[in-house]
């Protein structure tokens, strides 16, 4: 469900503009990266936020859109 909600957000972005959405949890953190890099985006950075440790850890994945 993450990757859709941020495929709804990659389709109303223009070309070159840049997102940041929050992750939590491994499966999100290792799918949605890599479903952005399918349909041709950029994945600028994947960190985890100050604070946050084990599987309900909170990742800000940076992505621009092309």
């Amino acid at each position: 469900m993450t990757f859709v909600k941020t495929k709804l957000l990659l389709e109303r972005m223009a070309p070159g503009d840049t997102a940041e959405v929050r992750l939590k949890g491994a499966e999100p953190r290792d799918n949605v990266p890599r479903s952005v890099r399918d349909h041709g985006h950029e994945v600028l950075a994947l960190d985890v936020e100050a604070g946050a440790a084990g599987d309900g850890a909170i990742y800000l994945l940076r992505i621009r859109k092309r």
